[in-house]
């Protein structure tokens, strides 16, 4: 199960990434900005994890090595969001 980015334009994931971080400043009005790492990483790590099971058949193994982690990684990810 290998990944095949073959036809996608080069970079299009970190585009995407820019983008909803630019309109997230937009959006933020002068609020406060602190801890944007952190709630980037958080609101792209869950939907990376379930989205990589679904395409593996929600098999871990098979998620794991997709994700490039080892499969004991991905269970303790799965924990901490509660993905089952």
């Amino acid at each position: 199960m290998e990944m095949n980015t073959g036809n996608l334009p080069e970079g299009i994931l970190s585009e995407h990434v820019r983008q909803c971080v630019e309109k997230y400043f937009t959006q933020l009005n002068g609020h406060d900005s602190s801890g944007l790492y952190d709630l980037v990483l958080a609101e792209v790590e869950k939907p990376l994890l379930e989205t990589a099971l679904k395409y593996a058949d929600f098999n871990q193994s098979k998620a794991a090595k997709l994700l490039g982690m080892s499969r004991s990684t991905l269970r303790k990810k799965l924990d901490h969001y509660g993905i089952h």
